[in-house]
Order: structure tokens, then C-alpha cells, then sequence
């Protein structure tokens, strides 16, 4: 039933109008026919009440009663009595005589034993009252009391009266659905022209709806129209283009403060690049010195030549980051991932003994478009992550698959997972599970942003799904 309602503010308009006029026109339509159906009744009445009783009182035969489907008898008195009248004389509440006149002259009815009841039970009262005979369909009758103590009863029949009642239905039908009809196709017009301005309105939010806003430059698309500000309509309009604006204003000085942002990361981290490898440079030749060092000092050198590396480190990869945000095309070329999943589990391996390293690799070698500098990197950070972040014994298994047209690389591991609270930013810069151990195993919370951000730039996407004994991440490349 609920695929059978209005969607639409115009279609509810329309049908709310076509209801109403539906209603309006039943009203009308039930009252005339009511009010007619009254009228030519009570003219019947006048009419029973003008002929009077005198063909009843005429079809007193000596008190013998009716004969059925014989002619009347000759002294009936049928003057001013219009064909169709119906007579009927009561005894005691039994029927002794009941005819009806025709064009030729009286017919005697013949009346069943639910017909005479139904005369008996018409009161003497002198006022109309509407009985159906078997014989003679539905009649008007009025009944009154004989001299002789008789009840007299005279009739006429009511099929005029339905007759110009059923016509009256049939034209009022025929003139109130020409006039929905005509109404729903005017109203559907005139509706969808008055509520224009707002599907203009309506088009214009499904566009910025459809507008990525989250980062970058955005173009929004042309005001809605607007209409007369006095309307509903034209207040909307208005308020939803001033909000255009509001949130144009907002996009414009987000996107200069994300470009002033990306600058700066990206020149700060090109400017130390020098003399962070200057510091690292000068420790390292200082502790090439030939003559002895007191411990001190040679501690605080290897402190010092062990932090310039980290920083070096961690300025290359915001320096990448900043790149790639400005949106520097990567190099792209035919790349054998299975070669590099071998290169990095190898690398894994040789730094991290400690776990136990699976492969799970296609027979078929898997070639995607790409960098394969970056991919490596991706490869290496992923793995890294896992080296660091569980305890030895851990095992990491990683899976590479391909449908024919994306590639899909899994790292797996059941070490103890990442807590709940940290998955949902774990692709966000600087996210540190552990900030305690951050210092001692060189990680600055960029490795799995420089994963996601390279993964991105290849038109690709990397998730995360983990829980205790079991993380696993997905990356997925086209093209493959």
C-alpha cells in the first residue's frame, strides 16, 4: 500500500485537491439527489391526496373479494385517475378488493399473502407511505378510513419518481467526472507552475549533494531562481541561496587554509631537510674521531646521529604527504606486484625474526599501473606496522588476488588488534596506538597516512578490520 501513495509534494497537492473536489461534488451531488427524491415524492402525495379515495371506494363489488387476472369491474370509478393508480379496500384488516388501472380500463391484482400484510400494515392516517407489492413493484399509497368502517386505500407508483432520480444520478456522474477530470489535469498544471521555484530549489540542493565536500576546491553549482519573496516558496529559495553562499564563503577559506597548510608542511620540510642531515653528518664524523671520548659524550653523539635519522625520516615522509596533497601525478607504469610482495616479505623477514611471516601469492604474476616506488613503500609500511605493533610469535600472512580487473592485497595478522578507539582514525597523520614506545621504534604516526594517501592516488582504497587475534589490512588497486 505504501507504493501506492504520493511521493511527491505536487502529487499530494494534486491528489489532495482532486479529494476534496470528489468530496465537495458527492455532497452536491447527494443532496440533490435527496432533495428531489423528496420534492417529486410529496408532489405524489398531492397528487394521492387530489385523486382521493374514490376509485377505492368504486371497487366495492357487493363486498365479494378480487378476482385475480380478470377485468374490473364496469362500475369502477376511473375518472381523473392517471394509469397506474392503484386501489385496494380493507375489512377488518383483510383485503376484499385491490385493482389497479390501466389504459383499457381496471385490472384486478392478484396479491400474495406478503403483499396483503404489507397493505394491512399501511396506517390510516391520510399521509403517504411507500410499500413495495410483488405485483406492482414499489407505490406511494395513503389510506384512509371508509364510512362503513372499511379502510380505503389508494396508490400510485413510485418508478417516475426513481426514474427522474436515476437520471439525475446518471448526469450528475457523468457532469462531476468530467469535472475531476478536468480539475486533476488543470490542478496537476497549475500545481507543478506554482511549485516550480521550489524544484528548481529542489535540483540545485541534489547537485551540491552530490558535490564532494570533505577536501580540495569546490565549484558550486548556480543559485536556485528565486521567486516572490512574499511566498513560501520564494522565502525558501532565498534562504537556501544565502546558505549557498554561507557555505561557499566556508569552502573558500577552508580550501586557502588547507593550501596554505600543504605549503607550509611541504616547505618546512623541504628547508630542514639540510641541516637535519647536516646534524646527522656532523655526529656521524664525530664519533669517527681517533682520540678517546668520554662515554658522555659518545652516548650523547649516537643520541643525537640516532634522532637526525628519525627526523629525517619523519621530514621525508610529511614532505611526500605534502605532495601528494597538491596532487603531484605519480609516475605511472606497468608494476609486477607480485615481485614486490616477495621484495618486502624478504625485507620483513630479515628484520623481523621474531614472527612467523606467510605468503599466499597467485599462480599468475599480478600487474597493476602504477609507481612502483610508492607501492613498495606502501608494502614496507604496512609490513613494518605489523612487525611493530605485535609481539614476537605473531603470525602475518600476506595474501595478493586478483578478479582481472582490481588487484587485492591482505595483510593479516592475530596478534592482540587495534584497541577500538584508535581504528577509526588510524589513516589520520600522527596516530599513535602506543605513544610510550613511538620514541623507542622510530614511528611518528605517518607510516598508515602515507598508505592511504598513495593507495588514494592510484584510485584505490585500503581498510581495516581488526579484533582481538585477528587484524587484517585490504588494499585494492584497478587496473590489474
Amino acid at each position: 500500500m505504501r507504493s501506492l501513495r504520493p511521493h511527491t509534494l505536487r502529487a499530494r497537492l494534486t491528489l489532495g485537491l482532486l479529494v476534496l473536489l470528489a468530496v465537495s461534488c458527492a455532497a452536491v451531488g447527494l443532496a440533490a439527489v435527496v432533495e428531489l427524491n423528496g420534492f417529486l415524492t410529496s408532489r405524489l402525495d398531492e397528487q394521492l391526496t387530489e385523486a382521493g379515495s374514490r376509485f377505492a371506494v368504486s371497487l366495492e363489488h357487493k363486498g365479494e373479494p378480487e378476482k385475480d387476472d380478470h377485468d374490473g369491474d364496469e362500475h369502477a370509478d376511473t375518472r381523473r385517475q392517471a394509469t397506474g393508480t392503484f386501489g385496494a379496500r380493507l375489512v377488518d384488516g383483510t383485503v376484499t378488493n385491490a385493482a389497479v388501472v390501466r389504459s383499457t380500463g381496471t385490472l384486478n391484482v392478484g396479491l400474495t399473502a406478503a403483499d396483503r400484510k404489507r397493505l394491512a400494515a399501511v396506517p390510516a392516517d391520510g399521509r403517504g407511505h411507500s410499500v413495495g407489492l410483488s405485483a406492482l413493484d414499489d407505490y406511494r399509497m395513503i389510506a384512509t378510513r371508509g364510512l362503513d368502517g372499511d379502510v380505503l386505500i389508494t396508490g400510485m407508483p413510485l418508478e417516475p419518481v426513481a426514474a427522474a432520480v436515476h437520471r439525475l444520478e446518471l448526469v450528475a456522474g457523468i457532469v462531476f467526472g468530467a469535472a475531476l477530470t478536468a480539475a486533476g489535469v488543470a490542478g496537476a498544471l497549475w500545481v507543478r507552475w506554482s511549485l516550480r521555484p521550489l524544484s528548481r530549489v529542489a535540483a540545485t540542493a541534489t547537485r551540491v549533494s552530490e558535490l564532494p565536500l570533505a577536501s580540495g576546491e569546490v565549484a558550486l553549482p548556480p543559485r536556485a531562481p528565486e521567486s516572490d519573496p512574499r511566498g513560501e516558496v520564494g522565502r525558501v529559495a532565498g534562504a537556501f541561496n544565502r546558505m549557498l553562499g554561507h557555505v561557499e564563503d566556508a569552502l573558500t577559506k577552508r580550501h586557502a587554509s588547507e593550501e596554505r597548510l600543504r605549503s607550509f608542511a611541504a616547505d618546512a620540510s623541504h628547508e630542514l631537510r639540510t641541516p637535519v642531515a647536516s646534524v646527522r653528518g656532523h655526529a656521524e664524523l664525530a664519533l669517527l674521531h681517533p682520540g678517546p671520548l668520554p662515554p658522555e659524550i659518545t652516548r650523547a653523539l649516537q643520541r643525537i646521529a640516532a634522532e637526525s635519522t628519525r627526523m629525517g625520516a619523519m621530514v621525508d615522509d610529511l614532505l611526500l604527504l605534502a605532495r601528494l596533497d597538491a596532487g603531484r601525478p605519480l609516475e605511472r607504469a606497468p608494476v609486477d606486484l607480485t615481485r614486490l610482495v616477495l621484495d618486502a616479505l624478504t625485507d620483513a623477514r630479515a628484520t623481523g625474526s621474531g614472527h612467523r611471516w606467510e605468503l599466499d601469492l597467485p599462480e599468475d604474476p599480478v600487474t597493476v599501473t602504477g609507481d612502483a616506488h610508492r607501492l613498495q613503500q606502501v608494502l614496507a609500511n604496512l609490513l613494518s606496522n605489523a612487525r611493530l605493533h605485535t609481539p614476537a610469535g605473531t603470525k602475518v600472512t600476506v595474501t595478493l588476488e586478483t578478479d582481472g580487473s582490481t588487484a587485492s592485497l591482505k595483510v593479516h595478522d592475530d596478534g592482540p588488534g587495534i584497541p577500538g578507539d584508535i581504528q577509526p582514525g588510524v589513516f589520520e597523520r600522527f596516530t599513535r596506538a602506543d605513544r610510550s614506545t613511538k620514541a623507542e621504534t622510530g614511528g611518528a604516526g605517518l607510516g598508515l597516512s602515507i598508505v592511504a594517501a598513495v593507495v588514494e592516488a592510484h584510485g584505490g582504497s585500503v581498510t581495516l578490520e581488526s579484533g582481538p587475534g585477528s587484524t587484517t589490512f585490504t588494499v585494492r588497486i584497478g587496473d590489474a
